[in-house]
């Protein structure tokens, strides 16, 4: 599979607007089923942290004070990106901040964003729940740190991401897997994605 860019957001929020910004941002790229290379910043919007936010996160309002503008970090993480294909655990969330903070620098996404909690619906149908730690416990992956701060949910994913990849190598019988792929799957109904992918097998 080609280099995924996996991205992971921290806000203060769940829907962006000028009062509901990100707080951090992490990408790991993934290659070949490995981490390659990473990128993690803070990054200060000028808005406030509730403290309820705060104490999920661990993210403070002195700690934004510090950090580098979103402007800036932005512009660094778009070109870390570049064209690379996209990636989140509950990619409608990343995808919303994602696009947000490039319009406030006038960049625009040009790439689609799979998505491994859509993925893991259809292909982890026995774990318990399909939150991120949960499904990377119940697959036996390693653990990356603190949830709920970018570079480790970011790094979750990733690895949830090549052990889907392995799935579908090894359970269903794919051999050629892209991003592309792994985009239409997402779209298939849970019920048919045995059926769905029947007729990828030995591709």
């Amino acid at each position: 599979m080609e280099r995924i860019a996996v991205i992971d957001f921290e806000t203060t929020g769940i829907t962006p607007s000028s009062s509901c910004r990100a707080t951090e941002i992490a990408v790991v790229m993934l290659e070949q089923g490995r981490i390659v290379d990473r990128y993690q910043s803070l990054m200060n919007a000028g808005v406030r942290v509730p403290a309820f936010i705060e104490q999920l996160t661990g993210i403070s309002n002195a700690m934004l004070r510090s950090a580098p503008s979103a402007e800036r970090v932005m512009n660094e993480v778009n070109e870390f990106v570049g064209t690379t294909p996209l990636l989140a655990h509950n990619a409608a969330f990343d995808q919303k901040f994602w696009d947000f903070e490039l319009g406030r620098i006038k960049r625009t996404r040009l790439q689609n964003f799979a998505c491994s909690l859509l993925l893991a619906r259809r292909l982890m149908p026995a774990a318990p729940n399909h939150k991120l730690g949960t499904l990377n416990v119940f697959a036996g992956l390693p653990h990356t740190g603190q949830a709920h701060r970018a570079m480790a949910d970011a790094e979750m994913a990733a690895n949830l991401t090549a052990h889907l990849a392995l799935e579908l190598r090894h359970k269903h019988g794919l051999r050629a897997l892209s991003h592309d792929l792994l985009c239409s799957l997402q779209k298939v109904p849970a019920a048919k994605i045995n059926e769905h992918l029947k007729r990828h097998r030995g591709f």
